[in-house]
């Protein structure tokens, strides 16, 4: 379970006295267990599922290349790198991510499996792929490739 993973990767880094890792995965259980409070225990579960983590670790990512691309910006190289370290841990934990080409043959598959036709189906084709593929690809990537085969559709 991955849950167990990131406790056990944190154990592994406390011992091996790497501050920068420990740090960061005291983070990522520190949202893991907001996610239960916040998310699952009011539906009337205990914690929350293996894809709801790998959603939140995709987040995690997200904030922090936005954070980066503030701090280049900012000349504050020295935070630009902290970022970085944090992106290069967590990733760790998320499955191989799919190329550009994977993705689009999903959302294909997706497209056809849902009967979407039109860009007002976007909903339907994004939730399929988020339920199907979660953690494996870029929900960014994975959007505009949906939008821009409905629009041709």
């Amino acid at each position: 379970m991955l849950r167990d993973k990131i406790t056990e990767s944190l154990k592994q880094s406390m011992i091996a006295k790497n501050e920068a890792g420990t740090s960061t995965l005291r983070m990522v259980n520190a949202a893991i267990k907001q996610k239960d409070i916040d998310v699952a225990r009011p539906r009337g579960d205990q914690q929350i599922s293996e894809a709801e983590i790998l959603s939140l670790l995709q987040g995690l990512i997200k904030s922090r290349k936005e954070s980066i691309e503030l701090y280049k910006q900012g000349n504050r190289q020295d935070l630009v790198d902290k970022e970085a370290a944090e992106i290069k841990v967590i990733e760790g934990f998320l499955p191989a991510q799919m190329s550009e080409g994977e993705i689009r043959e999903a959302v294909k598959k997706a497209m056809a499996a849902s009967g979407a036709a039109s860009i007002k189906d976007m909903g339907k084709v994004m939730g399929a792929i988020k339920s199907q593929y979660a953690g494996q690809m870029d929900m960014g990537k994975a959007s505009a490739i949906v939008k821009e085969l409905l629009s041709a559709a």
